[in-house]
């Protein structure tokens, strides 16, 4: 077998960047040689590794295969020399971070509510969780979907901070992109019954900053001087109704006007 390990490795990677069809890149896949480990031992990719691929080059049908096909041996933790997300839920991480929708989807169904809300990793110290990444990246279809899906809102990293805190941050640190955080803080809050937050005490501190920041009606709410708003209490209840993994399809069968559904 000619060519080099890396030159192999690099052919893969290449092959799933430009989407070739997933037969293909299954029989590469299974070739003896791809890339040398520590101790100069050959090996094929693993799924996991593949999954990692796809993800990245966003091939969706390729993606689907290794997911229908090998279960939870997809969602394994893989090599270091192919692991650049620095989560225990690395291919979720990865998907929320290229902001990968369809596949976050297709991850989000196979998964339980216990995956997406690992917050710890060996690779880095803050322990986010995918839902704090997708707050901190503005990507509000991947905050929607992770919390229809069971993400926590209440989780926090290692400094105390939930998904809210890291919106409140950006809001404060900037005023670039001000409508996708208001984006991202709308979609939590209707997730979120419990008010419970680490940055409420600078809410209070600078009333008059974030009344302007976020609208008096949302400041009042966050501080716990005004139950939210009819529309929020009444969002807050049905989408706790709603079966999450139904919850897009129930979510389409609701009976309110188009217009008032927060997708």
């Amino acid at each position: 077998m000619g060519g080099t390990c890396d030159e192999r490795k690099f052919s893969f990677y290449q092959a799933v960047k430009q989407h070739e069809p997933v037969q293909m890149l299954e029989d590469m896949r299974y070739m003896e040689i791809f890339h040398w480990e520590e101790c100069s031992h050959q090996r094929t990719y693993t799924p996991s590794e593949a999954l990692m691929y796809a993800i990245v080059h966003d091939h969706r049908a390729y993606a689907q295969y290794l997911v229908n096909e090998f279960s939870d041996g997809a969602f394994a933790m893989p090599g270091e020399n192919v692991c650049c997300s620095h989560s225990s839920a690395p291919h979720l991480a990865l998907a929320v971070h290229y902001n990968r929708k369809e596949i976050m989807a297709l991850i989000l169904q196979e998964t339980s509510w216990s995956y997406m809300n690992r917050g710890e990793c060996e690779h880095m110290d803050e322990g986010r969780t995918p839902l704090h990444m997708a707050c901190e990246l503005l990507h509000s279809d991947a905050v929607m979907l992770l919390l229809a899906s069971g993400a926590s809102p209440q989780a926090e990293d290692r400094d105390g901070m939930t998904p809210l805190d890291l919106i409140l941050e950006q809001l404060r640190a900037s005023k670039v992109n001000t409508r996708a955080k208001m984006l991202c803080l709308e979609r939590l809050l209707m997730f979120k019954p419990e008010l419970r937050f680490k940055m409420k005490s600078s809410l209070k501190n600078d009333p008059e900053y974030w009344s302007n920041v976020l609208g008096e009606e949302t400041f009042n709410y966050l501080v716990g001087r005004t139950p939210g708003t009819l529309f929020l209490l009444a969002m807050q209840t049905i989408l706790a109704q709603l079966p999450s993994r139904e919850f897009f399809k129930s979510l389409d069968e609701l009976p309110v006007p188009v217009f008032l559904k927060p997708l």
